[in-house]
């Protein structure tokens, strides 16, 4: 891809999130379309966002369990920017309208207490570096219609990051083993999902490490305060307006994202 063609497809991916209208994958745009290309798109994107004064509150790590890569017909985790708006209260009714296709995953969030900088970062150091953990619900989007995106699609969409929902009960890693951490998920008050945090590349904590170090060569460090979502326990979720989706973790507490019903006219 040429230089040209990195800054087109970073625009068309930022007017579909302000027209909510999705483009063709860019993988069948642009032949070759590689994951380095894909990283370079997303940052062109974070630094036109961090320009208007959209500040960078934490990271994502996406498709570390088996069954959102099988869901999502990829074979490696990815990691993409979480920011200030991104974030939405317990307690207020999303709305659905900003959204184009959303989902719903469970997670469990950690906040850091110090900054973590790879390459080179240990489980130990990551372990070192974790204040707490928070039940959480990422909502995801796409910006590639019909979700049929590639790991580089995904990728250049800023790891299909859309929305953050966190609990208000910080929970400890001396209280609780992350591996072994059930999650039950329910929609409108049916249970729509189970699983474990050892879905997440056998611990979630190996998902903040993969983070760490994945970023670190790119001169990103992980801040002190930064919330790191490291990836879903179960497949994802579609949301419907209307039904909250609740997430409850053994020993960690529970989580609700309430989502606006449809407006009729």
């Amino acid at each position: 891809m040429t230089d040209e063609d990195l800054l087109q497809a970073a625009k068309s991916l930022i007017a579909a999130y302000g027209d909510r209208s999705p483009i063709p994958p860019l993988t069948d745009t642009y032949p070759g379309f590689t994951v380095l290309a894909a990283y370079d798109i997303q940052l062109r994107q974070v630094a036109q966002w961090t320009a208007e004064g959209r500040v960078i509150r934490g990271h994502k790590v996406g498709l570390t369990s088996t069954v959102m890569q099988r869901q999502l017909g990829v074979d490696q985790p990815d990691y993409g920017h979480l920011f200030a708006d991104m974030f939405h209260l317990e307690t207020l009714p999303i709305d659905t309208s900003t959204f184009i296709s959303p989902k719903v995953e469970p997670e469990i969030a950690f906040v850091l207490k110090r900054p973590l900088a790879g390459p080179g970062v240990s489980v130990a150091d990551a372990i070192s570096a974790i204040d707490y953990v928070l039940p959480a619900l990422e909502i995801i989007d796409s910006r590639i219609a019909d979700w049929k995106i590639t790991l580089a699609d995904t990728i250049a969409d800023n790891a299909s990051s859309a929305g953050v929902v966190l609990g208000s009960t910080p929970a400890y890693l001396d209280r609780c083993d992350l591996r072994l951490t059930g999650c039950v998920v329910h929609q409108g008050g049916e249970v729509v999902g189970t699983g474990a945090g050892g879905a997440v590349l056998g611990s979630p904590i190996n998902a903040l490490v993969w983070l760490a170090n994945t970023v670190g060569p790119l001169g990103i460090t992980l801040d002190a305060g930064s919330v790191i979502m490291p990836g879903s326990l179960t497949a994802a979720v579609a949301v419907a307006p209307g039904q909250p989706v609740t997430a409850t973790f053994d020993g960690i507490g529970s989580v609700t994202a309430s989502f606006a019903p449809q407006e009729t006219a």
